[in-house]
């Protein structure tokens, strides 16, 4: 049942990239082979310029086994996921880089550095997580948030992942994003919290300029996604069924869905995280390096648009 059709980086996030400029990226836990991979890939596509963070022994090992001549870039030889993450953290308080790569270290750690308050790189927004999906032979993209950061959200939180959402697809070029809160009933009911908590986003947006993004819900993913559900089921929305962004009630809905996508549909999972100072490419550390190379275009075409936060 599992897919082993290859991944595919949709070619019109290295389009939009193109001439906006290389930016530098800190790589925190380069010292991994799919994490310095993907900072090769992403350098030879003229989207970064690398800060290589990590232990310089084994990035200079790993360089010379990919055949990278790494010698013009900086290497800030770190051990231990703490310090390696608030290396980064502190080169983007700094300015001395752009976006944040996420390389062989675990969320938790590279979070906790950017949400210290010391770090200087939080906003009045909630951070959270974007997956920008893609599957083989396919052109239509959808992104789906949060399913790898804020656990449980509430409310507010939800109101702050969809303005993240909106963010990141005017960005890519999305003037409309149709956004659909997903929960497992399309009606609100007492007993499917979610549900109700997705109608209360709703309200939140419903003076929204439509030109800008559309919100609506309470949807069950089916009609979220299909125009055929939505119409035997009798839901009669702009969003249903044409859904461009799909906002989770929880982490675990979030995390199983990209997974499904990505294991059997080879999904490529370009993960960002919206709402800090600077974009943060996130993926899976299972991911490969065509899911990072393409959350890096995100990053660039992010950046440059000044969308991050």
């Amino acid at each position: 049942m599992l897919s082993s059709t290859p991944f595919q980086i949709p070619p019109y996030l290295l389009e939009q990239a193109k001439g906006l400029g290389v930016i530098r990226t800190a790589i925190a836990g380069a010292d991994h082979p799919i994490a310095l991979e993907s900072a090769r890939q992403s350098t030879r596509s003229n989207l970064i310029q690398p800060l290589l963070i990590g232990n310089k022994k084994k990035i200079q090992a790993l360089a010379d086994s990919q055949k990278w001549d790494i010698q013009k870039f900086q290497i800030i030889n770190a051990t231990g996921e703490k310090k390696i993450a608030e290396i980064a953290a502190s080169a983007a308080k700094h300015n001395e880089v752009k976006t944040i790569m996420k390389g062989q270290i675990h969320t938790d750690s590279l979070m906790k550095a950017v949400l210290n308050r010391d770090a200087g790189l939080r906003t009045e927004k909630r951070l959270s997580h974007i997956f920008h999906m893609t599957i083989p032979n396919n052109k239509k993209n959808i992104l789906i948030t949060d399913g790898a950061l804020n656990v449980a959200p509430d409310t507010q939180t939800k109101i702050d992942i969809v303005k993240n959402s909106i963010a990141l697809a005017h960005a890519l070029g999305k003037t409309a994003p149709r956004i659909a809160m997903l929960s497992a009933t399309e009606a609100p009911t007492k007993s499917m919290p979610s549900s109700l908590d997705a109608k209360k986003v709703v309200e939140h947006f419903k003076d929204y300029d439509s030109n800008r993004a559309i919100v609506d819900g309470p949807f069950a993913l089916d009609i979220a996604v299909s125009q055929k559900a939505a119409r035997l089921k009798g839901v009669e929305s702009l969003v249903a069924g044409a859904a461009d962004v799909l906002v989770v009630p929880n982490i675990e809905m979030g995390n199983g869905l990209f997974k499904m996508m990505v294991y059997f549909l080879s999904g490529l999972a370009a993960g960002i995280v919206m709402g800090a100072k600077v974009p943060i490419v996130l993926t899976s550390r299972a991911d490969p390096p065509e899911a990072r190379l393409a959350a890096a275009a995100i990053a660039v075409i992010v950046s440059a648009k000044g969308k991050g936060n």
